[in-house]
Order: structure tokens, then sequence, then C-alpha cells
């Protein structure tokens, strides 16, 4: 499965569509303004929330948690030790699973990997529209809208780290 994200800054109160490969709009991201904390929402069509994203206060490392129907599904952070490119890991709230996220998150192209095993590939290369980015879901088995959710984390925590530098 493929989906087209026409690229912006992510920031607070910024909304937009993700479409998929056939231009039809399938989740809306929607930023919420004037919150404490950077928080987003991930809404079907019908406008249902189908993941709820949020900043988590009192970390230590800028730290993000996605949930679905209000229950902990994961937590995104960025690895300790990464020196040439951008790695986040993301732990499910399995307590097990992890996934590792590692690429060139500021350039929107990197990979999200579990076990070494490619689960989707986020690429500005397939795209010739400009500031558009494309989100490739390898795996049949793999849930889209949390990988979705991921990718939205992890730049958030790259263009957020990127402003304090």
């Amino acid at each position: 499965m493929r989906f087209l994200v026409r690229d912006r800054i992510l920031g607070i109160g910024d909304d937009y569509w993700i479409e998929d490969d056939h231009g039809n709009k399938v989740f809306l991201v929607d930023g919420k303004a004037m919150r404490l904390r950077d928080t987003f929402e991930l809404k079907d069509t019908e406008g249902r929330v189908l993941i709820d994203i949020r900043q988590k206060m009192f970390a230590l490392r800028d730290t993000m948690v996605i949930e679905r129907d209000g229950e902990p599904l994961a937590t995104v952070r960025r690895k300790r030790l990464s020196l040439l490119r951008n790695h986040y890991r993301v732990a499910l709230a399995d307590g097990g699973t992890e996934l590792d996220v590692s690429g060139r998150i500021a350039d929107r192209e990197f990979a999200v990997e579990y076990d070494g095993e490619l689960l989707a590939v986020v690429s500005r290369r397939w795209l010739h529209i400009r500031e558009t980015y494309g989100i490739d879901v390898v795996r049949e088995d793999a849930d889209p809208a949390l990988l979705i959710a991921v990718a939205v984390c992890v730049i958030h925590l790259a263009e957020r780290e990127r402003e304090d530098d």
C-alpha cells in the first residue's frame, strides 16, 4: 500500500490529508492547536479518530506517545547513539516489540523495520510532485495507521530537534 503526503513542516495546528496511490483521501492528520504539548489525531474520512499522538510530558528526551482508543500503542523516541543517520526506536505497548526507524528523516528518506524486516519506506524519490513524499507500507499484514503515525512522530521530533539546534 502506498500513501501520498503533501509535505508541510509539521507544527501545532497543521491539518493535512494523506491520499492513497489513486488520489483518494484516506487519513486526515489533525494538528491540535492551543495545547500544552504537541498533539495530533489521525482520522479516517468520516472524521473518526483512529490514533492519538501526543508529546510525552516530563521526559528526559523528546518522546511521542501513540494511543488507540485511549490505550497506549507505542512510544517513539530518538535512539541515544546515532552518528551518521537519524535513528528512532518505537517501543510497542506489548512490552517486547520494538521497531527501528532510520535514515534521513528531515529529507523524508527513511525506513521502518522490525527485527531487520522492512515494514515501510518513506521517500520522496518516487514522486515528481514538489514537497510531497510517499509512505510505502511493504508488509500486507502491517498496520498502515500505526506506520503513518510513526512517520508523523519521527518527522515531528526531527523538526523540533532541528529548531533547537
